[in-house]
């Protein structure tokens, strides 16, 4: 292998990229026995705190729910990339090898020691084998062979049941660590106590059931998540606690039972992410069960000059929002349930912020663990720092569901129907209009509650042709929806939706 030839330099390149497949490997998997987070997953909550936030938005506007395993992905092919990088420095020396594996293991160990339940040693250790082991796979990848053992197929056998050996060892470690969490946090034997002010099921005037519409309760494994968190932190309910501190008269911690023992409500309320564009998906409708937030302020006692409300997630993500929508009347929980069950990990179980009118990055905090007390100007939130509005009450909101857009339809009569939003107002009226007619009522769904979304629909008889189909609504205060379009950022996208459909014959 001395001269670097077209075909060595593509066999240096390709056992330097599994190597460092089989230092993920190893590492994930170490990780995973070690209870450490994985240093993929580390290297990629730096990635999310640290990118500019127009790098974030264009992530979430393009990927949606599903930005952060292409975050993933990306980490694991540059990685790969700068392994084929390695490999071709490598002929009868690893001391590069060496050098490169040593600094990426310690850009590794370091992200990992940000992660607060990483412990002290084991991100090192972690750091130390996944190196040794990359090192260890590209020198016996290069070492010198027989000509008979050196061939063309004799190399891809080595370095395919390399690369499939380290895809092994990541999945087991990604599997293991899922259920080590999992069992360690205890949610399997969560048994929510009953609501001292349960709500109704919903009625068949509640749910208009038409195909495609959304349903007026979205189910838990559909419901949106986006957050910062790489990989969903399940915390142990054994060690959990809740915290209220800051300018409270009392500061005081409970534990998960504590907080169980307080008084349940369940309230429907809907649920938006700043960052969902009109007539995006990044917004659902749930049954929530927890403890009143003013329960839990009453008993700290809100000094009179605390103005923002701080929530801190276990991962140390944060949110604020004025101390005075904990008290207006408006919906606000601590909720430890979601649809019937003790809230999914992806969620935020064990307890979280259900804040009804308020976009999400301003209040939702997921996996919370502390509620903090201050100014308005005392703290700047997460999301503050990064261009986002510090106050964020939800817009009204109306979206189109079916026909669905660019969809064909046979000409006749066919159900135009969709959802509208304006949690802690209300929706009083939705309106639709077809090509340039005129604005046409909707029928709506019997509200769940002020602070749930409705369901609308109306009838129209299409004719061949191609159409547009608007929709608008109109809050309990009279504010019609903003027909201007604008982008989500920094506090909420505008505009009405509209879909285009084409009619023809058979």
């Amino acid at each position: 292998m001395d001269t670097l030839n077209p075909v060595n330099q593509r066999r240096l390149a390709l056992n330097g990229a599994v190597a460092v497949a089989s230092a993920f490997g190893v590492s994930e998997l170490l990780a995973a026995l070690l209870r450490q987070p994985s240093p993929i997953r580390a290297i990629g909550d730096w990635v999310i705190d640290n990118v500019p936030s127009g790098v974030k938005d264009w992530a979430i506007a393009t990927f949606g729910v599903y930005d952060k395993a292409v975050l993933v992905v990306g980490i694991v092919v540059i990685g790969l990339v700068l392994g084929a990088a390695v490999g071709l420095t490598v002929r009868r020396s690893l001391r590069w090898a060496w050098v490169a594996f040593g600094g990426f293991a310690v850009l590794g160990a370091l992200a990992v020691r940000l992660d607060p339940l990483a412990s002290a040693l084991g991100p090192w250790i972690v750091a130390a084998v996944g190196a040794i082991s990359g090192v260890g796979s590209l020198g016996w990848l290069t070492k010198p062979r027989a000509e008979a053992d050196d061939s063309r197929r004799a190399f891809l056998l080595r370095a395919g049941s390399l690369a499939v050996l380290a895809m092994a060892f990541a999945g087991a470690g990604r599997l293991l660590a899922t259920q080590i969490r999992r069992l360690a946090a205890g949610r399997d034997e969560v048994v929510l106590p009953r609501a001292v002010e349960p709500v109704a099921a919903p009625t068949v005037e509640a749910d208009l059931t038409v195909p495609n519409l959304t349903p007026i309760v979205v189910p838990n494994d559909d419901f949106y998540r986006i957050d910062t968190a790489l990989v969903v932190p399940q915390v142990d309910i054994t060690t959990w606690q809740l915290s209220v501190t800051g300018l409270v008269e009392n500061e005081y911690s409970i534990d998960f039972a504590e907080l169980l023992d307080m008084p349940m409500v369940e309230r429907y309320v809907t649920l938006s992410c700043v960052s969902n564009e009109v007539g995006g998906d990044l917004v659902g409708n749930a049954l929530w069960l927890g403890v009143l937030l003013t329960s839990i302020l009453d008993r700290a006692g809100v000094r009179p000059e605390a103005e923002q409300l701080v929530a801190l997630s276990v991962d140390n993500f944060t949110v604020g929002f004025p101390v005075e929508a904990a008290f207006d009347g408006r919906q606000a929980l601590v909720a430890v349930g979601m649809n019937g069950e003790p809230l999914p990990f992806e969620h935020g179980f064990p307890a979280r912020l259900v804040v009804a009118g308020l976009y999400g990055y301003v209040s939702a905090t997921k996996w919370l663990q502390e509620i903090h007390l201050t100014t308005w100007d005392g703290f700047d939130a997460y999301w503050i720092p990064r261009g986002w509005a510090k106050e964020a009450p939800i817009k009204t909101q109306s979206r189109v569901d079916t026909p669905r857009p660019a969809s064909g339809l046979t000409p006749g009569v066919h159900v135009i129907a969709g959802v509208a939003w304006a949690p802690h107002r209300g929706i009083r009226r939705v309106e639709v209009q077809v090509d340039d007619g005129p604005w046409i009522e909707a029928e709506l769904s019997s509200p769940l509650s002020k602070d749930a979304w409705v369901q609308w629909r109306i009838d129209h008889d299409f004719r061949p042709g191609r159409h547009s189909i608007r929709v608008r609504a109109t809050d309990s205060t009279g504010e019609v929806q903003d027909e201007q379009r604008r982008p989500p950022a920094p506090d909420g996208a505008t505009g009405w939706h509209m879909v285009t459909v084409s009619t023809e014959t058979a």
